[in-house]
């Protein structure tokens, strides 16, 4: 094991995390009742530019008005990029007005690691400006050609980053990639597309401590799909999808926890592995396959989140 460690910034229950348009109050109100984990309320591209305004206005009053930590939701919001005008109003009238209740600003089409510290900079001043107690975190979404290309760099970027999502539309635009859906697979390939990607995304989060999160799945009539799209996510380490659709949480919810069973062995490889240590032996033998550190490892990353799942409630 190297010498240099980074142990997860940030542990957040993920597993769904719902889109919902800063402009409809009404599917604001609704999120609030659903059942993902996470809610990240847009300005950036569910917004038409005319409604930008507005779409602030109306977050900012959701934030304010209703008791989403009472409702267990994590709540996030996606600004407009750091390449348009709208931006650094985003961040100064919502966190401004409602930044106690942001738990992170979600960052789009991130690029190079400059692009984080400009949000930090701004936060870091408005949060001393505001007296606020509790620290906004930063996630990160690689949805370009230059923000893969940087996604190490990106990730290694110190302050609050905690999350890379992968943007599976704009990186398919921004690679000039011909798709059928977004987030599904073109049947011209002989396999998965998105799986480079999602690989070398999610390598860069375990290596730096952050949480790593698939984008969405555009074709919310085809729930098979999603949750084939989900599966192949989860077999890389991706901890969570978005939901684009309130018909997509349950999916994503199910796919990302661990079953009972697979608890259930990781309980009992901690307990054997207990045994061992005590009578002096590194592995152990459980069901007739060996265990050991790396075994224990893997067990205590199902138990965690099993852990955080029973928490929520």
């Amino acid at each position: 094991m190297s010498h240099t460690l980074h142990p997860l910034k940030k542990q957040r229950l993920q597993r769904s995390e719902l889109a919902v348009p800063g402009s409809n109050p009404t599917m604001i109100e609704k999120a609030a009742a659903s059942a993902a984990d996470y809610i990240f309320l847009d300005l950036e591209d569910a917004v038409a530019p005319p409604d930008k305004i507005a779409a602030r206005r109306n977050i900012i009053e959701a934030l304010n008005g209703i008791d989403w930590k009472a409702r267990g939701k994590t709540m996030s919001i996606r600004i407009n990029g750091l390449d348009t005008h709208y931006m650094y109003r985003d961040v100064v009238e919502i966190v401004e007005a409602a930044g106690r209740h942001i738990d992170t600003i979600l960052v789009p089409k991130v690029g190079v690691p400059a692009d984080l510290y400009m949000v930090e900079a701004m936060l870091n001043q408005i949060e001393t400006a505001m007296g606020f107690t509790h620290r906004i975190g930063l996630e990160a979404l690689i949805e370009t050609a230059l923000g893969m290309a940087n996604v190490e760099a990106i990730a290694a970027t110190p302050g609050r980053l905690e999350a890379l999502h992968f943007g599976v539309a704009d990186y398919a635009a921004s690679n000039r990639a011909r798709t059928v859906v977004i987030g599904g697979l073109n049947p011209d390939y002989p396999g998965d597309q998105w799986h480079f990607a999602l690989s070398r995304m999610t390598v860069a989060c375990r290596a730096y401590g952050l949480r790593a999160i698939d984008g969405p799945f555009g074709d919310f009539s085809d729930p098979e799909a999603y949750v084939a799209s989900a599966r192949r996510a989860a077999a890389l380490g991706i901890e969570g999808k978005w939901a684009i659709h309130p018909s997509q949480i349950a999916l994503a919810n199910d796919v990302f926890s661990p079953p009972a069973t697979e608890v259930s062995r990781a309980r009992r490889i901690i307990e054997e592995l207990q045994k061992a240590a005590a009578e002096g032996k590194g592995a152990a033998a459980l069901d007739g396959k060996m265990i050991d550190a790396a075994s224990e490892r893997m067990a205590r990353n199902v138990i965690v989140v099993a852990d955080a799942i029973a928490a929520a409630g």
